[in-house]
């Protein structure tokens, strides 16, 4: 047990000093954050290669060594990303160090326990501890960027109102996935990034929050996840296609790794939980049995590769292709399924619920759920061409 001398564990997970609260790109690189050097051997034995500055824009003068972090990238790359963006983005990708130091700890095991702390879900998605600290680290760091106007999190059962004149809507899982921590399977945080609706600005707190919590997926400025496994991936897109960084952690910088992330436009993958086979519907049987054998539109055999952990199984599906689903009316449309539908479809895949495209859906409920299925474009409009594939009975499951 925690002694009362002994501050919380998040608290002592820290990689620099306290955040200021920036308010431009000019200021943000004025604190001298350099191209950092890539010393991380988890990059160089994953496939993916660093990206070196291009046009010598950076000041120091190591020469080869110099590579694109996130920051610099957002705000001197050309991708036209507001000074605001940066700012809360630099915040964010702070918050996620945290947690990525924190799911690493040896001393998470206890955080990784279920409570009896209420939850908006199931009992097999009540909070845990692990998840508690995350949102709390995830909010902490909003509010020090003074650009967020109110944060929807799946922890908390209304959306949290921090500023009036934030000009940003933050929505987030920050951490998906955590039941399966004790066993060191991947984790994932999800976030997506709106505008503040200014047309609100005169209602209650409480209506504004939610209706800006709301907004349809289509109207994403940014949206981001965070692989916490091998290597901790941060993989974003503002709405012209998607780019993949990995954390240096002997510098803390995250570093451009893949500019431009293409899932192939066809995979031989799809994961799914198959052992509810028997409770699925005729077409999702159908598709699944017909892929499997190699008798589906592509003439090759599918394999299975099913991790249980949403985040990680989308982003092998973004490498190789394919298809990642949950049939089940069971993942949140708001924190999950807009956000990972946005990347996905930067990259040139789709996001279904198996009749409609995701980004095309107006939430009408902050925790609605929904089924899901992320993917190559052919694999998922071979799949939704079957018609009948969302689980609508979940027996052995509580709602």
């Amino acid at each position: 047990m925690q002694s009362a001398a002994t501050p919380p564990l998040y608290h002592l997970v820290s990689f620099r000093p306290k955040l200021q609260n920036l308010s431009s790109k000019s200021q943000l690189f004025a604190l001298g954050t350099p191209f950092c050097r890539l010393r991380m051997n988890s990059v160089s034995g994953s496939g993916l290669r660093p990206l070196r500055a291009v046009g010598g824009s950076s000041s120091s003068s190591g020469g080869d060594d110099e590579f694109v972090t996130l920051i610099e990238y957002v705000g001197k790359e050309g991708i036209h990303v507001k000074d605001d963006l940066v700012v809360l983005l630099d915040h964010i990708q702070y918050a996620c160090k945290r947690i990525a130091a924190l799911v690493a700890s040896p001393f998470n095991y206890s955080l990784g326990k279920q409570t009896g702390l209420a939850s908006v879900g199931s009992d097999r998605d009540a909070p845990k501890p692990l998840d508690i600290v995350s949102n709390e680290i995830i909010l902490s760091s909003l509010r020090k960027s003074g650009k967020v106007a109110v944060m929807a999190s799946e922890e908390n059962d209304e959306p949290t109102w921090i500023r009036d004149d934030g000009p940003y809507v933050v929505v987030t899982d920050p951490l998906d996935g955590s039941r399966n921590i004790d066993a060191s399977i991947p984790t994932g945080t999800i976030f997506g990034i709106y505008k503040r609706l200014e047309e609100l600005d005169d209602l209650p707190i409480e209506e504004k929050a939610m209706l800006n919590s709301l907004q349809s997926g289509s109207r994403l400025v940014a949206a981001a996840y965070v692989l916490y496994s091998s290597a901790t991936i941060l993989c974003i897109t503002f709405g012209s296609g998607t780019q993949a960084f990995t954390l240096d952690h002997s510098t803390g910088d995250f570093v451009l790794t893949n500019p431009s992330i293409k899932i192939p436009p066809r995979g031989q993958i799809y994961s799914v939980n198959d052992a509810r086979y028997f409770d699925w519907p005729e077409g999702l049987r159908q598709y699944i049995d017909t892929v499997r054998q190699g008798k589906g539109r592509y003439p090759k055999k599918y394999s299975a590769r099913y991790i249980c952990s949403l985040v990680a199984d989308l982003h092998r599906t973004l490498l190789y292709g394919g298809v990642a689903m949950n049939p089940r009316d069971h993942l949140r449309l708001v924190y999950e399924a807009n956000p990972l539908s946005f990347i996905v479809e930067q990259a040139g895949g789709r996001g279904s619920d198996g009749k409609h495209r995701i980004l095309s859906l107006q939430p009408f409920k902050l925790h609605q759920r929904l089924p899901l299925f992320l993917g190559s474009l052919e694999d998922i409009e071979e799949l939704e061409s079957y018609g009948d594939i969302q689980q609508k009975v979940n027996p052995g499951y509580e709602v």
